[in-house]
C-alpha cells in the first residue's frame, strides 16, 4: 500500500471533517474534489477527470464510487474499504448508482452537503448528480468544508511543503544561471523538470509560464518558446511538488545591461514582498496582505501596474492549478492562522514600457515571522 500519511493522521482528518458537517447540520457529504479524496485517506488518481464521488457521514461512514480503471489504484493508495464500480456504457448515469449507494448507507430524508467546486464535477456532472438526488434528500453547497480544515497544516504536511521548497530552490538555480542570451526556453524547462523529476517530485499542478521578450508578459502558460535575446527579460513561474504538496517561485531574469527603471521595478518587488512577508502573521487577515502589496508598489511608482491579486494558499493541488484558496485580493477577511502556506507575488507588467517585473515566494506561517520554504534572489538576476 502507497500510504504517504499514517492511517492514525487520516482518522484525525476524517473525524475533524465529520465534526465540521455536525456544526453545519450535515448527515453527510458528497465530495469530488480529488485534493479531498487525498487528504481524507490517501488515493492518489488522475481519474477524477471522469465520473467519481465519495461519501462520508457524521458517524464516519466512508465509500468511494469510481470507474474500473481506478479499482486497484483506489486499494493501492488510500484506507478506503468500500470501493464500488460504476459501469462504463452507452447512457450510463453514475448519478443513479451513486444515489442506489447513498439509499443503502440510509441517506434518504437526510441533509447531504456536496462539493460542488471540484474540476471533476463539471457543470453537466452537477446536474446530473442535482437531478438524481431529487426528493430523494436534501442538499446543499458544502464546498469549502474540507478546503477549509485542509488550510492549516499537519507537522506532517508542513515536512513535505520544505520538502517541495528544497526541490523548488534547484529548478530556480537552473532557470536563473541557465536563462543567458542564445538560450531556448524549451530547453531550459526541460532541465529544471528533470531536476524536479530526479528529486522525486511530481509534475506541477499548472504548467509553467515562460516567455522572453514580449512574451515575458504573458503569465499564463502559452505554446511556442522564445530564444533569449542579447538585451532580454524573461519570466518565472513554475512550482516544486514533492508528494502533491507544492511550492510556488516567480521572478525575472534580466540579461545583457538592464535599464535604470528595471532595477527600480525589481526593488520594489523586492521591498514590497518584504512587507507582505511582515503581514503574513497570525492575527493579520488575508486582505492585510494584500494592502501591504499594493501599497508598496504604488508607493514606488507602479501602482499602474500592479494586479487585483497577489497570491494564494498552497498545499495539495492536483491539475488543472496549483492555485488554492483564499485568493490574497483586497478585504478578504480570512484570519491568518499558524500552519498555513501562502505563496506571496509581487508582480508588474507595465504595457507602457513593455517591461515586466515579478517576485513570488511561498511560506509557512508560524507563531511569529513566516518561515520562507523557498528562496527568491535578494538582488536582480543579470546574465
Amino acid at each position: 500500500m502507497s500510504l504517504h500519511f499514517n492511517e492514525e493522521e487520516f482518522s484525525q482528518r476524517q473525524s475533524k471533517v465529520c465534526q465540521a458537517l455536525n456544526y453545519n447540520g450535515l448527515d453527510g457529504v458528497l465530495l469530488f474534489r480529488q485534493e479531498s479524496m487525498y487528504y481524507l485517506t490517501g488515493y492518489d488518481t488522475s481519474g477524477y477527470t471522469m465520473f467519481q464521488a465519495m461519501f462520508l457521514s457524521t458517524d464516519g461512514k466512508l465509500f468511494l464510487m469510481t470507474r474500473s480503471a481506478d479499482r486497484l489504484q483506489s486499494r493501492l493508495t488510500s484506507v478506503i474499504e468500500d470501493i464500488r464500480i460504476w459501469e462504463d456504457g452507452d447512457g450510463a448515469n453514475p448519478a443513479i448508482d451513486l444515489r442506489n449507494l447513498l439509499e443503502e448507507y440510509e441517506c434518504r430524508n437526510q441533509h447531504i452537503g456536496i462539493e460542488y467546486h471540484a474540476y471533476g464535477l463539471t457543470a453537466q456532472r452537477g446536474r446530473m448528480v442535482d437531478h438524481a438526488l431529487e426528493g430523494f434528500c436534501t442538499t446543499s453547497d458544502a464546498s469549502d468544508i474540507v478546503r477549509d480544515i485542509r488550510l492549516v497544516k499537519s507537522d506532517a504536511e508542513l515536512a513535505y511543503v520544505r520538502k517541495a521548497g528544497e526541490i523548488c530552490d534547484q529548478g530556480w538555480q537552473i532557470a536563473n544561471s541557465r536563462s543567458v542570451p542564445g538560450a531556448f526556453l524549451g530547453d531550459i524547462y526541460g532541465e529544471m523538470m528533470q531536476v524536479i523529476m530526479s528529486a522525486d517530485g511530481d509534475p506541477s499542478a499548472s504548467r509553467w509560464p515562460m516567455g522572453a521578450g514580449e512574451d515575458a508578459l504573458m503569465i499564463r502558460y502559452h505554446t511556442g518558446k522564445n530564444t533569449i535575446g542579447e538585451n532580454d527579460q524573461v519570466q518565472h513561474e513554475f512550482a516544486g511538488a514533492y508528494r502533491h504538496y507544492h511550492t510556488a517561485a516567480m521572478s525575472v531574469v534580466v540579461t545583457g545591461k538592464p535599464k535604470d527603471i528595471q532595477r527600480s521595478m525589481f526593488s520594489a518587488c523586492h521591498d514590497t514582498l518584504q512587507a507582505c512577508k511582515q503581514a503574513l502573521r497570525p492575527g493579520t487577515t488575508v486582505g492585510d496582505i494584500y494592502k501591504a502589496h499594493v501599497d508598496g508598489l504604488t508607493t514606488a511608482g507602479f501602482g499602474h501596474a500592479t494586479l487585483k491579486a497577489c497570491g494564494y494558499s498552497m498545499g495539495i493541488s492536483y491539475p488543472p492549478t496549483w492555485m488554492d484558496w483564499p485568493m490574497i485580493w483586497r478585504d478578504h477577511p480570512d484570519v491568518i492562522q499558524p500552519g498555513m502556506v501562502f505563496f506571496m507575488h509581487m508582480i508588474l507588467l507595465d504595457d507602457k514600457t513593455g517591461l515586466t517585473m515579478s517576485l513570488g515566494e511561498t511560506c509557512i506561517v508560524t507563531d511569529g515571522a513566516c518561515e520562507p520554504v523557498n528562496h527568491a534572489p535578494d538582488e536582480l538576476v543579470v546574465n
